[in-house]
């Protein structure tokens, strides 16, 4: 016999367990389930077993016996990869914020972070940090606030320079024009120092902020001064709490984008929780 939700949700630290209000944006996401012969396992928890596993950074087969089968959950998470239920569900907490007028647009901040990949697989590559063994980076764009707006992943060889367009790209949710009215700007460090970047930014309408982690020490000491590029790297920062994102063992990309996704829904809907 199954458990219960009492019994599995009592088992588990609630910190490794997804908040009420993101399983209920994630229901209706779901796609629809056919199955002849023994009961089907709830969705609600394999959800649960997906997002522990993202927290907790187990394998698969190390998952508690009270949150279902190793074999079924990551079945059920390969079929939600197959229907984009992760992307989706990031992009629909954001379309909310941003019609309730609760996303900061003044300006985008974007860095990348370089984690290990021991397994390989795709978009991977050699770390130049770490003696060449095999690693992968994430791009990341967030708003003023450090909600992730852009994702991108690469091999962690790959020139941060090369990937805005990408991560530009990636928005599921797209600001509102730059205009006298809606100034905003482009906060990076000096990795993306480059014409084509600056030429790219100057096209969208975007402030250019560029600047090392010198020039912006000393500006900071400036009266008036906002400091902005420190909200994308906490929100890197957040994201090596989730363990499965810390090191990566997913081959496929698809699998470690879809964590990656889930991660964002997490701080999304978290920000919409908290200051709704």
């Amino acid at each position: 016999m199954p458990p219960t939700t009492t019994e599995y949700e009592a088992t588990i630290h609630p910190d490794f367990l997804p908040t009420a209000a993101l399983w209920a944006a994630v229901e209706p996401l779901l796609p629809a389930a056919y199955r002849l012969g023994r009961p089907r396992v709830c969705d609600r928890q394999i959800f649960f077993a997906i997002f522990y596993v993202l927290r907790a950074g187990l394998q698969w087969k190390a998952l508690p016996r009270c949150l279902g089968a190793a074999s079924t959950a990551h079945d059920r998470f390969q079929q939600w990869v197959g229907a984009g239920v992760f992307r989706h569900l990031w992009a629909l907490g954001l379309l909310e914020l941003h019609v309730e007028g609760r996303l900061d647009w003044s300006f985008q901040s974007l860095d990348g972070c370089q984690t290990k990949a021991p397994l390989g697989g795709e978009a991977v590559g050699p770390n130049p940090t770490d003696r060449g063994k095999g690693g992968v980076k994430r791009h990341l764009l967030t708003e003023a606030q450090g909600l992730p707006v852009g994702l991108a992943v690469t091999g962690a060889n790959v020139a941060d320079v090369t990937q805005v367009q990408a991560v530009f790209d990636s928005m599921p949710v797209l600001p509102p024009l730059v205009n006298d009215e809606f100034p905003q700007g482009f906060c990076a460090d000096k990795g993306y120092d480059a014409k084509a970047v600056r030429r790219l930014i100057e096209q969208l309408g975007y402030a250019d902020h560029i600047k090392s982690r010198g020039d912006e020490a000393v500006l900071c000491k400036t009266p008036g001064y906002r400091a902005r590029r420190w909200v994308v790297e906490r929100t890197h920062s957040w994201f090596n709490r989730f363990r499965r994102l810390l090191i990566r063992w997913e081959k496929k990309v698809d699998n470690y984008e879809a964590l990656l996704h889930l991660a964002c829904a997490n701080t999304v809907w978290k920000h919409s929780l908290l200051f709704g």
